[in-house]
């Protein structure tokens, strides 16, 4: 059955911000406090993660389960250059956050030397880079002047990289998420996207600095376009807070033992139906007319 590809609904399953009104402008960052602020989470950014030398180890039980693979998503628009690091915060404000994830084969056995390349929004729901078009941050001169909340890791001989970041913020049409590729000797392996527990968003965006000024998100889980409404547990972060009230999540992926074995899909019926009509999800120039924001458009 042909859906109707609406605007709105075309921008959501593209994983991009809606361009009827501009983008909100990144204000210029003080120098944070590091603070606590309500609920016991700590605020300043990373530098707020004092107690990071002690947080726990959130693989060492063990799997006690089939490792199947994971699934392919959109990589989206707003896919940029990179750095090779661990911080990807470059000194922004907000909640932070060590991400840590495991890349295991489909024997449960760690895969060392795999490119982890990751990349999500900033506190204010905008993303960075030079080589982004409009539709990601609005030309936004703070923003593509950054290149904050990008960056790439290769996983250890336990099949291990952490990130250190802040807690992603949220845009319309669609609900808090992260982006990552996966590259095996050089080798696109698996693109997709994670996401946070509901409740855990509700907490953060409600109620802590940089967050809770911008009005209630407009899109929960269940709501978003991205992923199949069946699959959409695999993709959720394991999280905790930790004592210095910064928050661990946590994940483990399960590539291919070769690009040759088929990978699964877990992209929504809305996002096949978007490709099946001629709509390349990392180029604008495909989008319909109307989507993208008129000449000039910017900040």
């Amino acid at each position: 059955m042909t859906k109707r590809m609406t605007r709105r609904g075309l921008l959501g399953a593209m994983g991009m911000a809606v361009v009827v009104a501009p983008l909100p402008r990144l204000l210029a960052w003080a120098k944070p406090s590091l603070k606590r602020g309500s609920g016991g989470w700590a605020t300043g950014g990373t530098a707020a993660m004092t107690g990071a030398s002690s947080y726990p180890n959130p693989f060492s039980l063990p799997q006690g389960e089939v490792c199947a693979l994971t699934c392919e998503q959109v990589v989206g628009p707003c896919y940029g250059s990179t750095r090779v690091r661990k911080d990807i915060s470059e000194g922004q404000a907000g909640l932070p956050v060590r991400l840590a994830f495991q890349v295991l084969d489909e024997a449960c056995q760690p895969v060392p030397g795999v490119s982890v390349d990751i990349w999500h929004a900033g506190p204010k729901g905008t993303y960075s880079g030079d080589d982004q078009h409009a539709i990601c941050n609005a030309e936004d001169k703070q923003a593509r002047a950054a290149h904050w909340f990008r960056g790439v890791q290769t996983t250890n001989e336990e099949g291990r990289v952490d990130f250190n970041t802040c807690f992603p913020g949220w845009y319309p049409t669609r609900t808090v998420h992260i982006h990552f590729t996966l590259k095996v000797a050089g080798t696109e392996s698996v693109t997709s996207q994670l996401y946070f527990e509901d409740s855990l968003n509700d907490d953060i965006l409600g109620t802590q600095a940089l967050y809770n000024t911008r009005g209630a998100r407009d899109t929960r889980n269940a709501d978003d376009k991205v992923t199949a409404p069946d699959r959409k547990k695999d993709f959720l972060l394991h999280t905790r807070k930790m004592p210095d009230g910064a928050l661990l999540a946590w994940k483990t992926f399960i590539v291919r033992s070769s690009t040759g074995t088929p990978l699964c899909d877990a992209n929504s019926e809305y996002i096949q139906a978007m490709r099946q009509s001629g709509v390349d999800p990392a180029n604008p120039n495909t989008f319909p007319a109307g989507v993208l924001p008129p000449a000039g458009h910017g900040r």
